[in-house]
């Protein structure tokens, strides 16, 4: 697993540069987001790369990749969000915004290594469009549980899912980079 370790840190390392740039030019605007915005944010990226997937042409050009990158980073928004609250006015500094970027993504990040370890790395032999739709059923897993004011009788809650998400789509970004 060293070789998935330094691969999940360079993906990681691409997707949290973008959201320093990002949180630079815009702030810490999306801090006012609820929780089923930033889903409904992910599952466009989502239903985007499937569309991507099975369509033989595309009208703008941009791939998986990018979009991968945005599930990512929206996921970790999300997680930000359940942790701190929605608020009216951006309350970030991108120093402050980061460590907490960091601090789920360690989180997350040993999460898959546990499971990594747990199932031998199964991903690998996985699909990019596989991955793909496990990213959407987790997404219908957390809109179900959205709708349902978060209550759940025996499922995991709705940090569980963003974080799998965020390691299915790192998966991806590394099926991507190998070819």
């Amino acid at each position: 697993m060293p070789n998935t370790s330094k691969q999940y840190d360079e993906v990681i390392a691409q997707c949290r540069n973008l959201f320093i740039n990002k949180m630079t030019d815009y702030g810490s605007a999306w801090r006012i987001l609820r929780l089923p915005s930033l889903t409904d944010q992910i599952f466009i990226k989502a239903q985007r790369i499937r569309g991507l997937q099975q369509n033989s042409v595309r009208k703008v050009d941009e791939g998986e990749a990018s979009e991968f990158i945005g599930i990512i980073n929206y996921c970790i928004m999300a997680l930000i969000q359940l942790e701190k609250g929605v608020v009216e006015q951006p309350d970030l500094k991108v120093e402050e915004a980061t460590k907490l970027y960091d601090e789920k993504i360690a989180l997350t990040k040993q999460l898959m290594m546990d499971k990594n370890h747990d199932y031998g790395e199964a991903w690998r032999d996985m699909r990019v469009s596989s991955l793909t739709d496990l990213i959407l059923q987790k997404l219908l897993r957390v809109k179900q549980i959205e709708d349902n004011k978060g209550k759940t009788l025996v499922s995991e809650g709705i940090d569980a899912n963003y974080q799998d998400m965020i390691n299915y789509a790192v998966f991806a970004m590394i099926h991507i980079n190998e070819k």
